[in-house]
């Protein structure tokens, strides 16, 4: 288990806020974990606390999915 804790945080992206879920040290070698359809990066919870005492982990919830920003059906 990762001495290395688990951080939420956003990030705007063409006006729509994106969640991330973040963990490891950034001088570290960066993997991003990319969730599939109807999921989010909740599932990888469990992986990132395996895997970031190596690698800077990022997961992000897809436009729409997960804490992310739901844009309008007309958008």
């Amino acid at each position: 288990m990762s001495s290395f804790a688990l951080r939420a945080r956003t990030a705007t992206v063409d006006g729509l806020d994106v969640f991330y879920r973040e963990a490891g040290d950034r001088a570290d070698p960066t993997l991003v974990l990319l969730h599939g359809f109807p999921s989010s990066s909740h599932m990888y919870r469990g992986l990132m606390a395996e895997l970031a005492d190596s690698y800077h982990l990022i997961a992000p919830d897809h436009i729409g999915f997960g804490a992310s920003a739901a844009p309008a059906v007309e958008d």
